[in-house]
């Protein structure tokens, strides 16, 4: 399934956070005045797209999880989620070429701190797609009267990236025009790939978060 048909809306608290500027951190006139400019102009430049597919969760052991068409996941703490769940959501999403394009014209033209909101721009902008996808995933699930948890990417915790394979094994990427590099990296660079579990309410599913039993603080995944 793909679906483009709800418009995005940029976060310029999100875009500077993206940039490095944290907490009460107040910003230049000149920053403040160029991050909106960007956010104002930057729509144009940003295809919104996403995929998924909903499958059965047929067998989990150990670390192991097998899903209906033959897609094989490994990772412990993907298969603790999962073993909450009946069904997994296996998800692509993109804002398209357009904008890092952009990007990497104004850093050969010199022009780094354009080029760097412009970028922050972009990471908020495929965030927000990947929200609407999630939303419409919640839906489809709440008719189903399951719940979701929240959404995991090949490279976090101990999820290998290879696993970025499987992720496109499942989900037809040539819908949404991504493409994996031999090293599992997507292009464009500005998209996202993950999995949701599916549960029913008394799974507990939707609170699942590894996070809170993690030693790791330093994370920049950490939730």
């Amino acid at each position: 399934m793909l679906v483009c048909d709800k418009p995005i809306e940029i976060d310029k608290k999100q875009v500077c956070h993206y940039m490095g500027y944290e907490g009460d951190y107040k910003l230049s006139a000149r920053i403040s005045s160029l991050v909106d400019e960007y956010v104002e102009n930057a729509y144009h430049l940003i295809d919104p797209f996403y995929s998924y597919v909903i499958r059965d969760i047929e067998l989990i052991q150990g670390s192991i999880i097998i899903v209906e068409d033959s897609i094989i996941f490994e990772s412990k703490i993907i298969a603790r989620l999962l073993k909450q769940c009946c069904k997994v959501a296996v998800l692509l999403a993109t804002i398209g070429q357009h904008l890092e394009e952009t990007v990497a014209q104004l850093l050969q033209d010199g022009l780094m701190l354009q080029a760097t909101v412009l970028d922050a721009i972009g990471t908020d902008a495929v965030e927000k797609v990947t929200d609407l996808a999630q939303d419409r995933i919640a839906e489809v699930a709440d008719a189903q009267e399951l719940v979701i948890s929240q959404r995991f990417s090949p490279g976090y915790c101990d999820w290998d990236l290879e696993q970025q394979k499987m992720i496109f094994k499942a989900v037809n990427s040539d819908v949404v025009g991504i493409h994996l590099t031999d090293g599992c990296l997507m292009i464009p660079q500005k998209s996202i790939s993950g999995i949701i579990g599916l549960g029913h309410s008394s799974s507990n599913v939707e609170n699942y978060n590894p996070c809170k039993v993690c030693r790791k603080r330093d994370c920049l995944g950490r939730r």
